[in-house]
């Protein structure tokens, strides 16, 4: 089998573990930096380089794509799946979770649970956008932002009256969501690798911060799911087309609300909390779902159409 880790640092623990978890498997693998590739199109014949060298066309990749390089790393894959290569998340899955509005439009079409969600542009009235939402206390997200970065809680009406006239003032795309307080800061991190869920993980958010991302500060523990929260995150992760992904979900008086579907999950602090082999988990997948392109069996690899197209 060979398998390609698209990763712009193989340092990262993530891609360590991952790149671990190939080998254990005695496949042959590489870490890509795919902001080094280039593609040649040409008729019917598609070609990718790597600092100069043609790259074979492997048998599965597994996409870690930053947020910030979210388009050049969509077209890598989405060359990578038109050469017949298996992929653990599809180039367009990875699009649709990248943009917080369409991912939340995504989950809402398929009748999966959300705090109230407000978006509007900048020649709304502030006004109407909080009667919208609720009512203070919200919380407001750039749309732009990842790891919790430019996500604000306002606690009072004239305090998000303020936020989001200096927000659109500076042309911001926003979303404005109700505050889940009985959350009490903490969230749920679902992974979710082909369809069934492998960990969980119970985030709580440093003390006086409402955001549990341990990118700011959170701390994290082993979660056994609820029966609702499991169903919850399966729906989303199939809602989303990502074969895996992690699910972000905060409980609430009525049920776990998905917040967020993550393409590229880190696998650190769930792999930690919980001692699961989460990498591990997904080259399973990966076997389960892919025979080599030098294998002679009939056997076809079970590569997702829709998730191919531009």
């Amino acid at each position: 089998m060979r398998v390609y880790i698209l990763s712009r640092n193989q340092e990262l623990y993530s891609t360590k573990r991952l790149l671990e978890a190939a080998q254990q498997k005695g496949w042959e693998v590489r870490v890509i930096d795919y902001l080094k590739c280039s593609i040649e199109i040409m008729k019917g014949q598609l070609h990718i380089s790597y600092l100069g060298e043609e790259l074979p066309a492997p048998d599965a990749i597994i996409p870690r794509i930053g947020a910030s390089r979210t388009f050049y790393g969509t077209a890598m894959v989405r060359h990578f799946e038109m050469m017949d290569t298996f992929s653990v998340a599809g180039n367009l899955a990875i699009a649709r979770s990248r943009d917080k509005l369409r991912s939340l439009q995504i989950l809402s079409k398929h009748d999966v649970d959300m705090p109230k969600t407000v978006f509007a542009s900048n020649k709304s009235t502030a006004k109407d956008v909080i009667a919208l939402s609720g009512g203070a206390p919200l919380v407001l997200k750039i749309l732009e932002g990842t790891q919790g970065v430019g996500v604000v809680l306002v606690d009072t009406t004239k305090a998000a009256k303020s936020v989001l006239d200096a927000f659109y003032g500076m042309d911001v795309n926003l979303l404005v969501q109700e505050f889940i307080a009985e959350a009490g800061g903490a969230d749920i991190r679902v992974l979710v690798v082909g369809g069934e869920v492998v960990g969980a993980m119970k985030r709580q958010g440093a003390e006086g911060d409402f955001r549990s991302n341990l990118h700011q500060g959170g701390s994290a523990t082993a979660h056994k799911l609820t029966r609702k929260e499991k169903s919850t995150a399966l729906a989303a992760a199939k809602a989303m087309g990502l074969g895996v992904c992690g699910v972000d979900m905060i409980p609430s008086a009525r049920g776990p609300l998905v917040m967020e579907v993550n393409s590229s999950p880190g696998l650190e602090g769930i792999e930690k909390s919980t001692g699961i082999d989460i990498a591990g988990k997904i080259m399973d997948y990966i076997e389960k779902n892919v025979t080599p392109k030098s294998d002679t069996t009939t056997k076809k690899r079970k590569i997702k159409r829709d998730n191919i197209g531009a």
